[in-house]
């Protein structure tokens, strides 16, 4: 999305500009393939991303009355956030839901629960060595969630086979849901790959805030 006019603004006010767009566009620090250039060691335990340190969360309704007076930033600001502006109550933390994971699959097509489920619910069923992508739709409220990561661990017979993890991205809050597609995955395949797994899928921001545990089993069969 574009920025408004960068003529006759100050530098602080270019700077917050630079600031709200960055984190209002995900994809500009994302691959094509959804997952942050620099991979995982980019997204450090300290909540830095690269040479990315989020400054101090303040509520976004303080953020809009800064400036208020400059007409031009004034302007930005209401095609940045649209209607949602009027929905802001000044709370600090951002409210991150999740409402359905999806599964993208050649082998199902594609299947959709609603959240939350009951700890352990059966996911899905596919065939060894099927592909296999994971559809979230979520809203966020309140406050821009930064850095919003996954990591998904997966169980058989109490011991770890799998871990995976990703970059979402930044989101500023809209009255309409997100909707995200997780890098693909390929089940294993033979004799020892068939069976029951569990699993635990789980969604943080930079400041390791936790919006979302979901812990659910899947089943591998044989190939058709």
């Amino acid at each position: 999305m574009e920025a408004g006019p960068s003529t006759g603004c100050s530098s602080d006010v270019c700077e917050e500009k630079k600031q709200m767009e960055m984190a209002h566009k995900p994809e500009a620090a994302l691959d094509d393939g959804g997952v942050a250039n620099g991979d995982d060691e980019e997204h450090q335990e300290n909540g830095v991303l690269g040479n990315f340190v989020p400054g101090p969360l303040v509520p976004l309704k303080d953020q809009l009355e800064k400036d208020k007076d400059d007409e031009s930033l004034r302007r930005w600001k209401e095609k940045l956030l649209g209607s949602v502006e009027s929905d802001l109550n000044g709370q600090m933390n951002p409210e991150v839901t999740f409402q359905s994971i999806g599964v993208i699959s050649d082998d199902i097509g594609e299947i959709s629960t609603p959240l939350p489920v009951d700890e352990g619910h059966l996911l899905f069923t596919l065939a060894e060595g099927s592909l296999y992508r994971f559809k979230l739709t979520f809203s966020v409220l309140h406050n821009i969630v930064s850095g919003l990561t996954y990591v998904n661990t997966v169980w058989k017979r109490g011991l770890q086979v799998d871990r995976s993890k990703g970059m979402l991205g930044t989101f500023a809050p809209q009255r309409e849901p997100y909707v995200h597609t997780l890098d693909e995955e390929t089940t294993p395949s033979g004799v020892l790959a068939r069976g029951i797994y569990t699993a635990k899928l789980k969604f943080e921001d930079d400041d390791k805030r936790c919006h979302m545990e979901l812990h659910y089993t899947f089943e591998i069969k044989k190939t058709r």
